[in-house]
C-alpha cells in the first residue's frame, strides 16, 4: 500500500444522531460514500480504502458493504485526526493519506482521483477547487445572505497552489461589469472539502494546536499555510448537483429532492 483513503464516520453529531447510518433515498450516507470512493478509485494499485469511526455498528455497516473498518478514539474530534489514527493503526505506513469527508457523497466525480493524482506527482497537501461561472457566482452570494459561512473559496497561484482559503468570497472583484462582459468564469474559485496528504505533512498539521486564523475562519487547511506546508489546489467539473454537506434533516430532504429531478450520481457497488 502507498495510499490510503479514510473515510471518518464518527457516531456523535448534534444536528444529526449516528449520521453515517441515515438513509438518503433508500441507501446510507456511509454506504454511498463508500460506493462514490470505489468508483473513483477503480483499478489503481496500492490504494486502500478504510472507514474510521469509533463506533461498532457503523464499522459493521462499513464490513457488511466490502469495505474495511478501523477502529479509532471516541475523543478524536475531527476528521484530519481520525484519518491519521487509521494510519498509524495500518500494518505498513502509507505514504500519503486522503481524508475523504464521510458527510459528503455527492462530491465531484474526478476530485478523489485528482487527488490522488497531485499527490503521486509529488504535492505534499492536495485538495479540489471548482471554477465558478458567473451564475455559480452569483448563486453563491444569495446563499452566503442567509448562511454566510457556508461555502468556501480560494485565492490561488498561477502554478496551482493556494494563497489562502476564506468563508468570504476572494478575490473582490474591481469592475465586475468589464469582466463579466469579456469572460464568461468568474476569478472566483469555489474550494471541495477533501484532502490528500503525504504523511509527514499530516503528522505535522496534527501536531500543531489551531492557529488563530484558523479559528477565526473555521477552516482547518489555514494552519497548514501558517505553518508553511503549501497546498496544491486541482481544478475539478462542478457536479451534477451541489449539495454540499449533509448536517440536517433538511439535507436529507433537499438531496432526496434532487435525486428524484436529477437521478442518482451515486454509483452501484
Amino acid at each position: 500500500m502507498t495510499l490510503l483513503v479514510v473515510i471518518p464516520a464518527r457516531a456523535g453529531s448534534s444536528r444529526l444522531p449516528r449520521k453515517p447510518l441515515r438513509l438518503i433515498a433508500g441507501r446510507t450516507l456511509l454506504h454511498r460514500t463508500i460506493a462514490m470512493a470505489r468508483a473513483a478509485i477503480g483499478g489503481r494499485g496500492g490504494v486502500v480504502l478504510t472507514v474510521a469511526t469509533d463506533d461498532a455498528e457503523i464499522a459493521d455497516h462499513a464490513r457488511a458493504v466490502g469495505c474495511d473498518a478501523v477502529m479509532t478514539d471516541s475523543d478524536i474530534a475531527t476528521g484530519s485526526g481520525r484519518a491519521l489514527a487509521a494510519a498509524l493503526a495500518q500494518p505498513q505506513l502509507p505514504r500519503f493519506v486522503v481524508n475523504l469527508q464521510g458527510d459528503s457523497p455527492f462530491q465531484p466525480q474526478g476530485a478523489l482521483g485528482a487527488v490522488i493524482a497531485a499527490l503521486q506527482e509529488g504535492a505534499q497537501v492536495a485538495t479540489p477547487v471548482i471554477a465558478l461561472d458567473w451564475p455559480a457566482l452569483d448563486a453563491l452570494r444569495d446563499h452566503k445572505t442567509r448562511s454566510p459561512f457556508s461555502g468556501t473559496t480560494c485565492a490561488r497561484a498561477p502554478d496551482g497552489h493556494a494563497h489562502w482559503f476564506s468563508k468570504t468570497i476572494i478575490p473582490a472583484i474591481r469592475d465586475e461589469d468589464r469582466l463579466r462582459a469579456s469572460q464568461p468564469r468568474s476569478p472566483v474559485w469555489r474550494h471541495v472539502g477533501l484532502y490528500g496528504y503525504a504523511l509527514d505533512a499530516l503528522r505535522r498539521f496534527e501536531a500543531c494546536p489551531p492557529t488563530t486564523l484558523e479559528n477565526l475562519e473555521g477552516l482547518e487547511q489555514l494552519r497548514l499555510l501558517e505553518l508553511g506546508i503549501p497546498i496544491m489546489t486541482v481544478p475539478v467539473d462542478p457536479p451534477r448537483f451541489d449539495s454540499s454537506g449533509i448536517d440536517t434533516e433538511a439535507d436529507i430532504v433537499r438531496v432526496e429532492a434532487l435525486i428524484a429531478q436529477y437521478g442518482d450520481p451515486t454509483p452501484p457497488l
